[in-house]
């Protein structure tokens, strides 16, 4: 991985919820790179030591622990580790979430007859617990670490917390309500800890990512032959740079919110990096 910008993070500790997926393991490496000791938490522990292990090869200095953020206990059992091995957290990046396919619907607009066919997934049939578990996995799972971690932070030169929120926090997306919402929280609660936590000397602040392949959403951009699906062609086609983005297109902005030096007086901005997409009208 080539850095784009120079960021000198040595001795400081950083903590990365979801850190075993594809775009906040780009993250987790970016700033071991820039010297930091990171703290690679998921769910998944095989997948939070896999990326700890790159990290180590590369020369840097990683641990990969499995972590629940749904589950406060398990999370201050995350820190208690992290605190012996590595030091106190200086940079937290909320980084776990995820869609649920019971938090979804099949077609981009209802009509008539919709709630009589049984292949169609409508408005109506939205499950009230896939819809919580999205708000929960995303707000409630950006919420419990920064309770946990933030403490660490407060007082200290350059601490920073950046959230992963999404471009349709801006503008909701078509059959994705539920996701499209609980990234709205996300960017909304992304403001509201700036302003709160903006006396102990902690930034906070949010990128959104636009459209990117990963684990989660490539059956739905890919079929089959490895061609693009019928939304692809469609999302595409309202992205102005006419391509999805590349993991490392996410660095930069990483860097630059991580940068004191560059952005010490910025505070509570959700920064979109999409192609465009979230600036375009369609017309």
């Amino acid at each position: 991985m080539k850095l784009p910008l120079n960021v000198d993070l040595k001795d400081k500790v950083a903590v990365v919820t979801g850190g075993g997926g594809i775009l906040c393991s780009a993250f987790a490496k970016a700033i071991a790179l820039c010297g930091a000791k990171v703290a690679i938490l998921d769910l998944r522990e095989e997948n939070a030591k896999n990326v700890a292990d790159e990290i180590t090869k590369l020369g840097g200095c990683a641990i990969g622990i499995s972590a629940n953020v749904l589950d406060k206990q398990s999370l201050i059992n995350a820190k208690e580790i992290i605190n012996d091995k590595l030091g106190k957290c200086d940079i937290l990046i909320n980084g776990a979430g995820g869609n649920n396919p019971k938090g979804t619907t099949t077609k981009d607009y209802y009509e008539l007859g919709d709630e009589n066919k049984d292949d169609i997934a409508s408005f109506f049939d939205l499950d009230q617990s896939g819809v919580e578990f999205v708000f929960n996995l995303n707000f409630i799972g950006t919420l419990l670490p920064t309770q946990v971690f933030a403490p660490d932070l407060m007082g200290k030169k350059d601490a920073t917390i950046i959230n992963v929120s999404s471009m349709n926090a801006f503008c909701p997306l078509t059959r994705i309500p539920a996701y499209s919402g609980a990234k709205a929280a996300v960017s909304n609660f992304t403001q509201w800890l700036a302003v709160h936590f903006s006396k102990v000397g902690i930034r906070v602040n949010a990128i959104a990512p636009g459209f990117f392949l990963t684990d989660q959403n490539r059956a739905l951009l890919i079929d089959e032959n490895g061609d693009y699906t019928p939304r692809s062609k469609k999302i595409l086609s309202q992205t102005p740079m006419d391509r999805f983005g590349d993991k490392d297109e996410l660095i930069g902005t990483l860097l630059y919110l991580l940068c004191h030096e560059a952005s010490s007086f910025v505070n509570g901005v959700v920064i979109p990096v999409d192609g465009g997409f979230s600036a375009y009208s369609g017309v």
